[in-house]
């Protein structure tokens, strides 16, 4: 039940970060697995700050979305490049 929610989770923070981050993207279908990417290197970068980011589904929200933000913005770059 875990890896439904964390897929879940990933799916959501995706959509947000394609919406939060505009510009020359990879889709929606792109935008949702570089979610779930993103996912988990925001809880591999955050996971020392559980307690300040909040737990709970919406600390994990917030924290999957960080994730694919930034993994979304340095794909783009290399994009770019």
């Amino acid at each position: 039940m875990n890896v439904l929610w964390f897929l879940l989770i990933g799916v959501l923070a995706g959509w947000l970060a394609g919406v939060l981050v505009k510009g020359g993207g990879f889709g929606l279908v792109g935008d949702l697995v570089i979610g779930v990417i993103g996912a988990l290197i925001g809880g591999l970068f955050f996971s020392g700050l559980a307690g300040a980011v909040g737990g709970g589904l919406l600390g994990s929200l917030v924290v999957a979305t960080l994730g694919a933000v930034v993994l979304l913005v340095v794909l783009r770059v290399l994009k770019r490049a």
